[in-house]
């Protein structure tokens, strides 16, 4: 016996016929009925193909609520509908006290397609789906369907004789990999973080403090007890929140959650958008992270990955016989660098589909904000490409017209709908405009990756500070464009794999100069004018490379140099978050002043940071040699005494405890175009705070 369900109206409230089917039975007045309904709505079908499902028992019609209303359909296939995840998927329902779940897939190219799973046998032709008019969606209801079941949809193409089974693109949970079947799931909750979520506006703001902690959620900590197995959502919540919070970070950053099939792409080659990764637990355990988080005052970032997907036969590509997500060109639809699909930004519905991905994350896990990862992919046509391997535009440029005016709508979209998070561009390039508004010609996005920064800092922090004189513009080079976007500093997880080692790994000398130059570089990132952003491991001065199979080396904090590095960053932080000079105006030029950025003989650095809010103004002298330098002149814009906040070579971050005594008197001795200035005993490799009251 094989149920059929057949929606027979475009109407919210339609009715349906569920048709009983079995051996030997007669047509009779209910089957005409019936197959009357299907040739009316889908001209291709006839009683003859339903002759080939099963002769006919009888039909039952009942009354439904479909989840597709007519302006449904057409803002999908205009491109515009960006609450899809509420329609297409599966869904439990109860329909005429008959429980069950309603499935919606979108194959415009498919003769056929059904739902298979646990609670059919794995049948391919037992439960049905039906075309909705022209829309090229799917639909149906099937009875007793419970939540955990485990499905996929069998698709038919109409091209090719290509047949293939696919995991739900909108399912919010699959099956732990390898397994690659979706899984029916609700993803209701009861949060209790609504005192985060009235404010957060105010934490995610430019002018705010933001400290961002990137983690990849399995090696974060493992058990070693327990075969390293990774912690799960539940287990991380508690343990991720007190650590964040207690070294003073702002927001945590996860690489990707989404759900995908091959460990070592870190998160990055995605199959399942709209589902947490099952590895760490359910849809509601990784809510019950964010919620813990939230909480704690502490917001969440989520890495988002609109550029690529992997080509596994389960997932997006090749959906229904025909190039569906991805671009048709391979070389438009195809990344060589990544061997992975691109997705088709001129198409409506693939638009529909990613703007509705980006809104879902921000609306049922309250998120606080997408990192948007490999942007200039995205822009440029010519991306890891050969000369002669790629389309230009119709213009004949290498811009990728339609991924640009994806990204604005994306932007746009998510700060109509959510205006107390932010959008985080990873844009390698020079691109104008990453971080304006659209309105004047932007991306729209409200944050920015500066990896000239990152690239530049570390290539000079690697060279022996004999040398480093001669690399002095490396440090300097930034503030020509520090402004032209709303910058993060980032030092990430890509800094630390492939090869390129540790950042304790990549600073040069001995022991005591690696840790020394590590706190140095922290304390040069805090400095500068931007939001922060360090990736885990970091914060302690981890020795290896990072690796996802393995836990982060916590066994080094039992030794006093790398307990040091870890209270430096703890220390920066709160120094960070407490002092408005060096943060309301992370993104103004109006908050920053260099004292001396050209004395390249001594590698010295000094320079202010002033706020908006208060008449304080924040003195930082950098020394990037291990030399100290004693009776150093600083010229200062103001008298008084100029106390010293931080002091990275203090005892207590493992340092020679060298400084000023807590602060110097200024004296009315002109210097550096300035009224007043300082003497200062400036640490080897070190970088120092000194703060002046307002007047």
């Amino acid at each position: 016996m094989s149920d059929m369900v057949v929606p027979v109206s475009d109407l919210v409230t339609c009715s349906i016929f569920v048709i009983h089917s079995g051996s030997q039975a007669s047509e009779g007045k209910a089957a005409s009925n019936a197959r009357d309904a299907y040739d009316s709505l889908w001209e291709y079908s006839s009683c003859a193909t339903l002759q080939k499902w099963g002769h006919y028992m009888a039909v039952e019609r009942r009354q439904i609520t479909t989840l597709f209303t007519e302006s449904d359909l057409y803002l999908f296939n205009e491109g515009t509908h960006f609450r899809l995840y509420d329609k297409l998927g599966a869904h439990l329902l109860t329909v005429d006290g008959h429980a069950g779940a309603y499935f919606a897939v979108w194959a415009p190219n498919a003769g056929k397609v059904s739902v298979s799973g646990d609670f059919n046998g794995w049948d391919k032709n037992r439960h049905l789906l039906f075309p909705r008019g022209q829309s090229g969606i799917w639909e149906g209801f099937i009875e007793g369907v419970e939540k955990g079941a485990r499905y996929k949809y069998h698709i038919e193409s109409r091209y090719g004789g290509y047949r293939v089974d696919k995991a739900d693109p909108f399912a919010f949970c699959h099956e732990k990999p390898p397994a690659t079947a979706s899984t029916v799931w609700d993803i209701g909750y009861s949060w209790g973080d609504r005192e985060w979520m009235s404010m957060r506006h105010r934490r995610n703001t430019l002018s705010a403090p933001m400290a961002v902690y990137e983690v990849h959620l399995g090696s974060w900590r493992r058990v070693p007890e327990e075969g390293s197995r990774h912690l799960t959502y539940r287990e991380l919540a508690p343990l991720l929140a007190e650590y964040v919070k207690r070294m003073g970070f702002t927001h945590v950053e996860f690489m990707p959650v989404m759900e995908h099939p091959f460990y070592g792409s870190w998160g990055y080659q995605v199959t399942g958008y709209f589902a947490t990764t099952s590895r760490y637990g359910t849809p509601q355990d990784f809510m019950y992270l964010i919620d813990v988080l939230h909480q704690q005052g502490i917001g969440v970032i989520l890495d988002w990955v609109p550029s690529h997907f992997p080509t596994d036969e389960h997932g997006l590509g090749y959906f229904d016989g025909t190039h569906l997500y991805e671009h048709a060109y391979p070389e438009k639809g195809f990344h060589p660098e990544w061997g992975s699909f691109i997705f088709n930004y001129g198409r409506h519905e693939v638009v529909s589909f990613l703007i509705s991905n980006a809104l879902f994350w921000l609306d049922k896990y309250h998120i606080d904000g997408l990192r948007v990862d490999a942007v200039a992919s995205m822009l440029y046509l010519d991306y890891a490409r050969q000369n002669g391997n790629w389309m230009p535009n119709k213009y004949g440029g290498k811009e990728n017209l339609e991924a640009i005016d994806f990204l604005r709508k994306f932007d746009e979209a998510v700060y109509l709908n959510f205006p107390g998070v932010q959008t985080i561009a990873e844009e390698s390039t020079a691109w104008p405009a990453v971080s304006r508004p659209t309105y004047v010609g932007g991306l729209g996005f409200g944050l920015k990756w500066d990896m000239g920064w990152m690239h530049d800092t570390l290539i000079y922090m690697s060279k022996d500070p004999l040398f480093r004189r001669y690399h002095h513009n490396s440090l300097t080079f930034r503030m020509l464009y520090a402004f032209h976007e709303n910058f993060v500093l980032p030092l990430s997880h890509d800094e630390v794999v492939h090869g390129k080692g540790s950042l304790l790994g990549k600073m040069p000398g001995d022991d005591w100069q690696k840790l020394a130059n590590l706190r140095l570089l922290f304390g040069y990132m805090y400095a500068q004018p931007g939001k922060k952003l360090l990736f885990m491991g970091g914060e302690f001065g981890q020795w290896r490379e990072w690796c996802h199979d393995e836990s982060l080396e916590w066994h080094l904090l039992q030794y006093a140099p790398h307990q040091g590095v870890q209270k430096w960053v703890a220390d920066l932080n709160r120094l960070y978050g407490n002092e408005p000079a060096l943060h309301e105006l992370d993104c103004s030029s109006d908050g920053f002043e260099w004292i001396d950025c050209n004395d390249a003989d001594s590698s010295v650095i000094t320079l202010l940071r002033k706020a908006k809010s208060t008449d304080d103004v924040i003195l930082v002298a950098a020394n990037f040699t291990p030399l100290p330098r004693f009776n150093y002149v600083v010229g200062v814009p103001r008298g008084g005494f100029w106390q010293e906040l931080l002091n990275s070579d203090g005892a207590e971050y493992g340092g020679s405890g060298l400084g000023n005594s807590g602060g110097v008197h200024a004296a009315p001795t002109p210097c550096h175009g300035r009224s007043h200035s300082l003497s200062l005993t400036l640490p080897p490799l070190s970088t120092l705070f000194f703060r002046s009251g307002g007047i």
